[in-house]
């Protein structure tokens, strides 16, 4: 596939391109300048491709390769996804050829497809309707332009139907905000039924100076109870009750918002979100004007949009300068488009601001009982991504992230922050992330020697990271939902394939190379046959293939991971444990003996590092049954995003049905043929004087039982009896009249019945299978090889296609007359009829797969049949045999349709 999209990139650079057997592509880029309704058209590209399955993989291919060549990688997934639903349309359902045009302007792109089946059916969207099933075939095209495309539409013409649908780029203003759209009101913020906003003044001194109706609502004190006294007597700053530094900071600075707690006069700390705006009255005297509403009511008071720079930041202490913006102050500008740049840049703004060792920022699951490190600074390199660590990590409020805390010395209480166990660090100031009362992240500092922070660091840390929470949040946001389409449009592709194929071992090997390295370094495929076996190692890869080897003997060594059918993923430490152990045993054995058959420590070292990050399980369920498990693995000091998780939680329901689906055919399958061999005459009998040869080749990937059958048995001393015959339709039926009419044939021909009473009891007990028979054609006869060298035969026709005669001049004629089928009518007349085979005489029996074989119009036929027999001439029987089972197989390109049986007799000269 990748080979295939190059030459595509290829092709949609160069103007005219060839046509390929699945697709004409044309494509114009630079100067073109076409209007489309507003949009300048400024690139395009087409292709078209035939109605056949695969041109469904390579028309996603072709819009992908284009959208990233025009640089549009922000709409890539979605438009995959929309193009692949709308082609399926076509080319599968509709069975037409699919036109595919992009066009590119300033603002996005828009995409049509073009089919030549204008079927007009629009599905409407009516709320009283139910919407159709994720499992449904068809109509999704249409709704999945609804619900990701900017704008979409349906075009009809005489002879083609064409949608279309334009993506435009996503905004990019990071870190800003502005007047939002109009919003259901179940979506707008909830509070109070009476707001209240209580509004305090405090003096230069830091002394509150006047005090509202909606503070003493809100924290139960009046006027004459707290004006005159010191705001610190009443602020918990940061969060916490009984510290008094760092308020007197936040009063000076000329703007100010953010959390922290208020002491109420029951001694409550009251969670509130304040803005504070700096103002001097008509005599020059400056104050500072607090607005609090509780936290939970934040909306009323949090600010919508921040102002652009318009001066150089004025200084590096963390406060806020008239004009500059405060999130580009901290950040600078321009700030990083993509959330890992810009986690990157805040923790270490962060470090440099408070002059620390180290910094970390955790962004939290959305559930916020996990914080997931993604950005460190300082910190070894085993707890720079992906760690995760619980938001609640102990009792009080040093142990939860929601609240700002300083420990001034770590090893006073070891493990409090879990993140620097084992760092060097003694002393660390964290604050919370928050976005609208909702915890989204934490950020921390941190230093090796104790005493180095305060609740001064924690009010400019808290400071910037209140003006970081809204930037990092929107883009952790935009990072999610790209992920998600991007998810979307790999589950498409992975169901592709594993819908392509109903074989076991091709299965597994899909379900491994999909996950690497697209998910993981290295995966493991565990197989349950049923529910009392032990899970089996069934496939191993690594994406270094050096490692498959080493890979699989340590989990061959490994017991299984339990078969637990709770969905997700769960951790498994035991290849982890098992290799650094084997690892260690070998180097420690390598440093005291000099033996040359111990093994190199390189190759166990190795082993061991390449299994040595986190390692999960995930249950492959399908059918209410735990069929297998499937293991992804990290290298050492690596681990998995909560994302990836959840992706390969998807794709594992999706292979696990692959799987089994595959097991089920597997099993049909071997059940099938099992039984056509019991159908068949183990072996043949060496017939005395008559050289006999039998080819017989079932039809159908499955080889479906049933259909043609043939034998030769003895019947007494000197004499044989000989069968080909064919069962009308396939399955358990036509087997079950198989079945039946090859042991009938042995038992009444030994019980000394001549030909024509066979063929009649054989047809009264096919009639007694009433709604389960099935006609049937046969060609029966009896042998008896004579002392001068020939061969008496004698033959029944029952509906069979008729044995031919081949003399040794080339003389090719029908050796029997036609007579009636069995199963059909109750009253048979049938007679047998007598030839003999002289030396060089061949005797050619076939079922209708071979006198049938077409290709297009034409039909090989007797006379086709009898035409390849004249060739045979001085043949053994199994050559005679063979050179018409491949005139036959050459007539026509296809794979034969229908079972086929030759069965030959000659009599050597």
């Amino acid at each position: 596939m990748e080979k295939q999209s190059a030459e595509q990139r290829g092709r949609i650079a160069r103007v005219g391109a060839q046509r390929t057997p699945l697709a004409q592509e044309r494509t114009d880029n630079g100067d073109i300048s076409e209007a489309m309704g507003r949009h300048v058209i400024t690139a395009r590209a087409a292709a078209t491709f035939e109605p056949v399955g695969r041109s469904v993989a390579t028309a996603r291919g072709f819009v992908r390769d284009t959208l990233q060549g025009w640089g549009l990688s922000d709409i890539v997934d979605d438009a995959v996804v929309l193009t692949s639903e709308l082609v399926t349309n076509a080319v599968v359902h509709a069975g037409t050829s699919a036109e595919v045009l992009c066009l590119r302007d300033a603002a996005g792109a828009r995409i049509e497809v073009a089919d030549r089946y204008p079927d007009r059916e629009v599905p409407i969207h009516d709320a009283s309707r139910a919407h159709p099933g994720p499992d449904r075939e068809g109509g999704r095209g249409l709704l999945l332009c609804s619900a990701l495309a900017t704008r979409w539409g349906v075009d009809y013409a005489s002879a083609e139907k064409r949608v279309w649908f334009r993506l435009d780029l996503p905004q990019r203003s990071v870190g800003m905000r502005s007047s939002g759209p109009e919003v259901p009101d179940a979506a707008l913020p909830v509070t109070d039924s009476h707001v209240r906003v209580a509004v305090v003044q405090v003096d230069r001194g830091g002394a509150i100076a006047a005090w509202n109706d909606d503070a003493r609502d809100l924290f139960g004190y009046r006027p004459e109870q707290v004006v005159g006294k010191p705001l610190n007597d009443f602020a918990a700053w940061p969060h916490t009750p009984g510290t008094g530094t760092g308020i007197a900071e936040a009063l000076v600075f000329s703007r100010w918002e953010g959390t922290y707690g208020f002491r109420d006069a029951q001694g409550r700390t009251v969670p509130v979100y304040a803005s504070h705006l700096r103002v001097r009255d008509p005599q020059g005297e400056p104050s500072t004007v607090c607005l609090l509403v509780p936290e939970d009511e934040r909306a009323v008071l949090a600010s919508p949009q921040r102002a652009p720079a318009t001066e150089p930041v004025g200084g590096h202490d963390g406060r806020e300068r008239p004009g500059v913006d405060p999130f580009e102050m901290f950040i600078g500008s321009p700030p990083p488009e993509d959330l890992d740049g810009l986690l990157q840049r805040t923790v270490e703004r962060a470090r440099d601001m408070l002059d620390g060792d180290a910094a970390f920022l955790l962004l939290a699951t959305d559930d916020e009982t996990e914080l997931e490190v993604r950005a460190s600074t300082g910190l070894p390199s085993a707890r720079q991504r992906f760690a995760r660590v619980p938001v609640e990590a102990g009792s009080g409020r040093y142990g939860s992230a929601r609240m700002p805390s300083v420990h001034e010395d770590l090893t006073a209480v070891p493990g409090a922050v879990p993140l620097l166990t084992g760092t060097g660090m003694r002393s660390v100031v964290t604050v919370p992330l928050k976005v609208e009362g909702r915890l989204t992240g934490s950020m921390g500092v941190a230093a090796e020697t104790s005493g180095r922070y305060t609740n001064e660091e924690a009010l400019r840390l808290q400071f910037a990271a209140d003006r970081i929470a809204l930037a990092v949040e929107s883009a952790r946001l935009t990072e999610l939902e790209r992920l998600r389409r991007g998810s979307l449009s790999f589950l498409v592709e992975a169901s592709d394939l594993l819908a392509g194929t109903l074989d076991r071992d091709q299965t597994l090997a899909l379900m491994a190379q999909m996950t690497v390295p697209t998910l993981a370094t290295w995966c493991a495929v565990y197989t349950i046959a049923d529910p009392a076996s032990e899970p089996e190692l069934s496939y191993v890869l690594h994406e270094d293939e050096d490692r498959i080897d080493g890979l699989k003997a340590l989990l061959a060594k490994v017991d299984a991971p339990d078969p637990v059918p709770t969905p997700g993923a769960r951790g498994w430490s035991a290849p982890g444990d098992a290799a650094h152990s084997s690892a260690l045993r070998n180097s420690l054995r390598s440093l005291q003996l000099d033996e040359p058959t111990l093994p190199a420590p390189g190759t166990t070292l190795a082993t061991a590092s390449a299994v040595g990050g986190e390692t999960v399980v995930l249950p492959l369920v399908a059918r209410n049954r735990v069929i297998g498990m499937i293991v992804l693995g990290k290298p050492t000091d690596e681990r998995f995003r909560q994302e990836i998780l959840e992706l390969a939680e998807d794709l594992s329901r999706r292979a696990a049905l692959a799987l089994d689906n595959a097991r089920l055919y597997s099993e049909r399958t071997a059940i099938s043929q099992s039984l056509q061999r019991s159908l068949l005459p183990p072996e043949l009998p060496d017939v005395p004087g008559v050289e006999v040869e039998v080819i017989y080749r079932a039809a159908g990937e499955g080889n479906e039982v049933g259909g043609d059958f043939y034998d030769l048995f003895p019947i007494r001393d000197g004499a044989y009896g000989f069968a080909i015959g064919d069962v009308c339709g396939t399955g358990p039926e036509a087997a079950a009249v198989t079945g039946l009419a090859r042991h009938a044939l042995r038992l009444l021909a030994r019980e000394g019945f001549s030909g024509p009473a066979v063929l009649e009891r054989l047809n009264a007990a096919i009639l007694d299978e009433g709604a389960r028979s099935r006609f049937l054609t046969l060609l029966y006869g009896e042998l008896w090889p004579q002392e001068d060298g020939s061969a008496l035969l004698k033959v029944v026709c029952a509906g069979h296609p008729l044995p031919l005669r081949l003399r040794p001049d080339g003389t090719v004629e029908p050796a029997a007359e036609p007579q009636p089928l069995l199963g059909v009518m109750d009253d048979l007349e049938l007679y047998e009829e007598t030839l003999t085979l002289e030396p060089g005489d061949v005797l050619l029996c076939v079922t209708d797969g071979v006198t049938e074989r077409r290709e297009g119009t034409r039909m090989l036929g007797d006379d086709g049949l009898a035409e390849c027999l004249t060739t045979c001439t001085g043949l053994t029987a199994g050559a005679v045999a063979a050179r018409i089972m491949r005139a036959v197989e050459r007539f026509a390109a296809d794979a034969p349709s229908d079972d086929m049986a030759i069965l030959a007799m000659r009599v050597p000269k």
